[in-house]
């Protein structure tokens, strides 16, 4: 005879003797027995607590990052979906549910520290420009780091998050379906979470290898306990392939006789790069709102370049020119040919990398190669996605650090993240400043002009970090020069009719490539070396794919490869082709000048 347990919702199969003293048979779960959906309804509630039990290791720390705003829904929704997964051992075993949530609960609980506590003192999403940052860190540096960052508050937050997990545990109890129903929640999960999602990769990209690993490490990515293996494969990926680049960089040979004009000199030289910020919304080029009033007001101190663009409208794809001797007609030269770094490492200066863009992810490998060219860097944005508050102010104290730095001679890269979309993520709330229709296009309806808003908020706190940057440096130094110029641009509904939005290199307009190009000088650099800057040198149509001429020659330096004629601020500087487009399709290039004014500076 079997009894039917009401409370619990599971039949019992009495021991030995069949019943206890008071005649009912024992409620005991090790001899739990289902009975399928004809005998008792789901139990709902139970698959419930289940449920939250196990999204409550992952939803704790995405709900956070939602709410603050740091992240957007993606990896919330991903954690959801994945929390189905761990039913399945307790929907097939279910009088193991209290041991099997147990285990999985601390396996579960253990990595969630990781992400729970790196939002608590960054404010970021654990990701895995975070692993790059660990392994790249010394035994001295992590201790350094944990004595840093250790709050009391550490303790009773553990506590309390601690605590709401046992007491979801508590709550458990064993859910029975039919083997029938069983199972067909089991593909359901299964279909949900890898077939579907596989599948439709292979559909758009083919059947590979690579594109399951590539689906399966995007959508277990954010989610714990997944986060830290995936990050850490990733990690081991675009470290081999980081450290493939940086030996073959290491082998080319140095540039031949290089010369230096303040050999010896105590020197102090920036390149700050930004991101995304089409100088056309910039009222240092002219611009009707008053987005750059820093700049602005030190105009009398920059050179302000009117006509130069981008070759690209994709900051890895600039900087491989701009960085190296490649260019639009020599696109692989960066492979073959001493970089901008290592340029600098053999003038004698010691070089630094600051950046606000992330770090080791598949896409910014190269980056992260560029920066492991120079001694020393700082990364300071460890979050997974983009679209994530980031401030650019991040960077103003390692520059701090550096120029404190008794180095005589340091060459030092500020990359910054400048105004990538989404915008309203790149600036803090007190640089909220333009809303509204004033000064915009009448022809915008409500959501681009909520967009081009931001864009000029973002540009506005950009002109804070520059001009920040420049005040820092004027300060530590009397033999310093600063370059400033933008990845590319980005078209805010700026081009004709005010339709387009973004960057699109099938299609190029002007603002996709109009980038701001601002030289800062010390009057002791300026003095020693005085060179000649008129209007017409101003209004010259340039490409950064050629900027590792023009940084030379600011910085005194000649070699036997270096081309005048390639250099903005030479007198023999030769006009070319401002071609943009992708340099592998060469049919698919245009020549931008067709669409530069004269001169479209003040």
């Amino acid at each position: 005879m079997h009894s039917l347990s009401v409370e619990s919702g599971w039949q019992t199969e009495p021991r030995s003797g069949g019943l206890d003293q008071g005649g009912e048979g024992r409620n005991d779960m090790a001899f739990a027995i289902p009975t399928g959906d004809s005998v008792r309804p789901t139990d709902w509630a139970g698959l419930g607590w289940l449920f939250l039990f196990f999204w409550y290791f992952p939803g704790i720390n995405q709900l956070l990052l939602l709410t603050t705003g740091f992240v957007g829904s993606v990896p919330l929704r991903q954690s959801l979906v994945f929390s189905l997964l761990w039913l399945v051992p307790v929907m097939i075993f279910p009088r193991m549910t209290r041991p099997f949530a147990a285990v999985i609960g601390v396996i579960l609980w253990f990595f969630s520290l990781f992400g729970l506590f790196f939002y608590f003192i960054y404010q970021q999403e654990f990701s895995q420009s975070v692993i790059f940052i660990i392994f790249e860190s010394n035994e001295t540096e992590a201790s350094e780091y944990a004595a840093q960052y250790f709050a009391w508050w550490m303790i009773p937050a553990l506590l309390a998050y601690t605590t709401g997990a046992v007491l979801l545990w508590k709550r458990l109890r064993p859910v029975f379906l039919s083997g029938r129903h069983t199972w067909g929640f089991t593909a359901a999960v299964t279909v949900l979470l890898f077939i579907f999602p596989i599948g439709k990769a292979i559909a758009n990209k083919g059947a590979s290898l690579l594109t399951v690993q590539g689906v399966l490490e995007k959508n277990m990515g954010p989610v714990i306990p997944w986060q830290m293996p995936v990050a850490y494969i990733q990690y081991r990926e675009q470290l081999a392939s980081m450290q493939a680049l940086l030996e073959d960089n290491a082998r080319l040979p140095p540039l031949a006789n290089l010369r230096d004009a303040h050999a010896g000199q105590p020197s102090t030289l920036v390149l700050v790069i930004g991101e995304s910020t089409n100088r056309q919304h910039m009222s240092l080029y002219g611009y009707a709102r008053p987005t750059t009033p820093k700049l602005d007001a030190m105009r009398d101190q920059l050179l302000v370049f009117n006509n130069v663009v981008s070759p690209r409208p994709y900051t890895i794809e600039v900087l491989q020119q701009a960085l190296t001797f490649a260019d639009q007609e020599h696109p692989n030269l960066y492979l073959t040919r001493p970089s901008l770094m290592n340029m600098m490492k053999q003038a004698g200066y010691k070089s630094y990398w600051i950046t606000n863009q992330q770090t080791l992810t598949k896409r910014n490998t190269m980056l992260t190669t560029f920066s492991k060219q120079t001694e020393e860097q700082f990364y300071l944005n460890h979050n997974r996605s983009q679209n994530s508050p980031q401030y650019d102010g991040a960077v103003l104290e390692p520059f701090q650090q550096i120029l404190r730095d008794p180095a005589p001679r340091k060459f030092i890269v500020v990359h910054l993240l400048g105004t990538h979309s989404k915008y309203h993520f790149r600036f803090p709330p007190e640089y909220e400043q333009f809303s509204g229709r004033k000064g915009l296009p009448t022809t915008l309806d409500d959501n681009q002009v909520e967009v081009v808003n931001d864009y000029d908020n973002a540009v506005l706190y950009n002109d804070y970090v520059v001009s920040s940057l420049i005040a820092s440096l004027s300060q530590a130094s009397p033999h310093a020069m600063l370059v400033y110029f933008s990845d590319h641009g980005e078209d805010v509904f700026d081009s004709a009719g005010h339709k387009v939005f973004g960057r699109i290199e099938d299609t190029p307009t002007l603002p996709m490539y109009a980038i701001p190009f601002l030289v800062w000088m010390s009057d002791g650099w300026r003095s020693e070396r005085p060179l000649n800057y008129s209007r017409e040198t101003l209004d010259r149509h340039y490409s950064t794919s050629h900027f590792i001429h023009t940084w030379a020659e600011l910085a005194g330096l000649t070699f036997d490869d270096f081309e005048a004629s390639k250099s903005l601020v030479n007198k023999a500087f030769k006009e070319r082709p401002l071609l943009v487009g992708n340099p592998y399709k060469p049919k698919s290039m245009t020549d931008l000048r067709a669409q530069m004014p004269a001169a479209e500076g003040r």
